[in-house]
């Protein structure tokens, strides 16, 4: 299979750039559309116990964490944002990373919006969250997780980020040795050594030897000889020459005088 060529730098940059702007603006329109309709603190059903809408403001991380230390997070997230974008200007070539780092960029751009310009101040404004699934959380005792666009965006792109990583996806656009779809086939019989056809990326230059060459079309397909067998063979070409002497040596005349 012949894979696409990386990306150029400009590209790559560019897709993040926009994937991020659209994930930024439809978390922004989510949120406000909550705080729109949404009563505060109260939940309102929307598929039973599988989804409902809960609004509310959280000052820390996940399961309401660090509700002190509110700046840590907006360092956080604008550090996480600052790496992405270094890594687009440098280094990513890849369009699988380029998706993954813009949508990954679009989620913590849109929780540091609410941090940086939501009350109670700046850098320590408090996220809005609003989705509620309690059906995915069993450990007694903790807090259901409330979240929000965003939220969605950070953790499955944090979960592709480690999938690309463990497939052997580089952001170069290059793949660990050994795992790219042109890599030489398995045999017939397992052996994935053997090669199969012309060796990828050489054209005809090294075309695989034919396994029945030299052997008369009639005898193609056919057992190898037994011991018994080969010696009657050789046995009956040995006769065969003795039939048929070699011819006497010829001399040029006067090779045999006397110098």
């Amino acid at each position: 299979m012949t894979r696409r060529p990386p990306l150029r730098q400009a590209a790559a940059g560019t897709i993040i750039a926009i994937l991020a702007v659209l994930v930024l603006a439809a978390d922004q329109l989510a949120k406000y559309l909550a705080l729109e309709n949404l009563p505060f603190q109260e939940p309102v059903e929307v598929l039973g116990d599988f989804l409902s809408f809960y609004l509310t403001r959280n000052p820390g991380a996940a399961f309401s964490l660090g509700e002190e230390v509110t700046w840590i997070f907006t360092i956080a997230l604008a550090a996480v944002a600052g790496v992405i974008g270094w890594l687009a200007a440098t280094r990513v070539r890849s369009r699988l990373w380029a998706v993954t780092l813009g949508l990954l960029l679009g989620g913590v751009l849109g929780n540091l919006t609410d941090r940086l310009f939501r009350d109670p101040g700046f850098a320590v404004g408090h996220v809005v969250d609003f989705i509620n699934t309690p059906w995915m959380w069993f450990f007694p005792g903790m807090s259901p997780a409330i979240y929000n666009i965003a939220d969605i965006f950070i953790v499955c792109d944090m979960i592709a980020i480690a999938l690309l990583v463990l497939v052997g996806v580089h952001m170069d656009g290059s793949r660990d040795r050994g795992r790219d779809d042109d890599e030489t086939q398995p045999s017939a019989e397992g052996d994935p050594s053997a090669p199969v056809g012309v060796v990828a990326g050489s054209a005809s230059e090294f075309p695989v030897a034919d396994a029945d060459a030299g052997i008369p079309a009639d005898e193609r397909g056919l057992p190898p000889l037994t011991a018994s067998e080969q010696l009657a063979v050789e046995e009956a070409a040995q006769r065969q020459a003795d039939d048929f002497p070699a011819e006497p040596e010829t001399r040029r005349p006067g090779c045999d005088a006397e110098i």
